[in-house]
């Protein structure tokens, strides 16, 4: 399953809110913009994060980075994400 998460990047809070739930990336990433555009901040300022969940989670859980990962195991990863683009 696809979580947003609320992940500010601070070392002192390693566990990380799950703000919403869904069964596809298509639909975490729409409800990642409803949220963009609800705050008026884009989404490094959001402080939010789509990440693949293996296992029941609930909204308001709260997850340790070892329950999550960014891609789902054999999820096609854009090119984009895998090189970087500058030299």
């Amino acid at each position: 399953m696809y979580a947003l998460i609320y992940d500010d990047h601070d070392l002192a809070r390693p566990l990380k809110r799950v703000i919403s739930l869904h069964r596809s990336r298509k639909t975490a990433e729409k409800a990642l913009f409803k949220r963009m555009k609800r705050l008026g901040k884009r989404v490094w300022e959001c402080h939010t994060r789509i990440v693949w969940v293996d296992g029941k989670v609930k909204t308001n859980d709260y997850l340790n980075s070892s329950m999550f990962s960014t891609w789902r195991s054999g999820e096609k990863i854009p090119w984009g994400e895998l090189h970087s683009d500058s030299d």
